[in-house]
């Protein structure tokens, strides 16, 4: 039976507005400070509620307020470009690698100088020029229903598209950027064909046309529509933490498994953090990344999302902590990002909506 977890603090805190409130994908709010006032304006292409219980929290440690806009990396980073040195961003915010890694090479990012950071984060979620740090990852699995489904009938991502899978299998769609990244580590493991086998064969195994995010996923396996889909790990531990008792009993049928053990590992990517190259409050910025890599913030991202911290010495929920050990595919997350476009190729071809 999967163990609640207590994270009525951090929701209580998500659900409070800070005082600058945010923007969505319009990007028209007012970020310039006022007065004297200390602020820190993050661009991020996040969307969790733990980032803002995150961000009341260190705006109650150091008194600096923290102003979102909100978008996707693509546009956040065009922005950027765009305004130049008039840009208000201080701290670029992003949901996969090889979103950082085009940040970087679009050229709005500057190295982050801070040793307390680089002691934070492993070098292999680092950018190796300083560019970006990881600030947490995921892994990307195959939950199954367990009245339905033997664990030892599962095995690899590729399995998935055997014969005795059709019908069977609940995925996101191909504009989703974690399939799109997921099917960019196979294009880099296996090549363009095999990738495109794999996609065809999901295709024609699928229980129904791809809708809704992952959490839609989990509902549909409990609802029998289908008995195994591909998630993030994340999305399952929080709703075996959720208050809403539909998502907690959906969240009791459900097991989670980590494909590829034994062949080229689970596919692993990272939410990450850039300094905007022409940041007016450089200090500010550097405070608040230095918090979120820390082993308090890392401790409060880890229990209120179920990411997987970088930071080794945060706590972690004890379903989280189960999760920890597994063999993770060989591929630089980074790189990812110069297959997406091939990878969104391939979906269109495969029929994968």
């Amino acid at each position: 039976m999967i163990k609640r977890v207590k994270s009525g603090v951090l929701l209580a805190a998500a659900a409070v507005l800070f005082v600058s409130g945010c923007s969505s994908g319009g990007l028209t709010r007012q970020e310039k400070p006022q007065g004297k006032r200390q602020v820190v304006n993050v661009f991020t292409a996040r969307h969790y509620e733990v980032d803002n219980a995150l961000y009341l929290e260190f705006a109650k440690r150091t008194g600096i307020q923290v102003n979102e806009v909100k978008g996707t990396a693509e546009e956040l980073v065009e922005r950027m470009k765009r305004e130049g040195e008039a840009s208000t961003a201080d701290l670029f915010v992003a949901v996969d690698g090889g979103a950082l890694d085009f940040a970087k090479q679009s050229g709005v990012l500057q190295p982050l100088s801070s040793e307390a950071l680089q002691r934070n984060v492993p070098a292999e979620w680092r950018d190796p020029d300083g560019y970006w740090a990881g600030i947490a990852t995921r892994s990307r699995v195959i939950v199954y229903a367990k009245d339905r489904v033997n664990p030892e009938e599962l095995s690899t991502y590729e399995d998935l598209t055997s014969e005795r899978w059709k019908g069977r299998v609940l995925v996101r769609s191909a504009s989703s950027l974690y399939n799109q990244s997921l099917l960019a580590s196979f294009i880099e493991l296996y090549g363009e064909r095999e990738a495109e086998k794999w996609a065809e064969g999901i295709v024609r195994n699928l229980a129904r046309e791809p809708e809704g995010g992952d959490r839609a996923q989990a509902k549909a396996i409990a609802a029998k529509v289908g008995d195994v889909a591909i998630m993030n790990t994340y999305y399952i531990g929080q709703m075996s933490a959720s208050k809403d008792p539909e998502e907690l009993e959906i969240a009791e049928k459900l097991g989670v498994f980590f494909p590829n053990q034994t062949t080229t590992g689970t596919h692993v990517n990272i939410s990450g953090i850039g300094l905007a190259k022409h940041a007016p409050n450089k200090d500010n910025a550097l405070k608040l990344a230095e918090f979120l890599t820390g082993k308090e913030g890392q401790t409060l991202l880890a229990q209120g999302s179920y990411e997987f911290p970088v930071n080794g010495e945060a706590d972690m929920p004890g379903l989280l902590r189960s999760w920890q050990k597994f063999q993770r595919q060989p591929v630089d997350v980074a790189g990812l990002g110069r297959f997406h476009k091939r990878a969104a190729e391939i979906f269109e071809r495969a029929g994968w909506k």
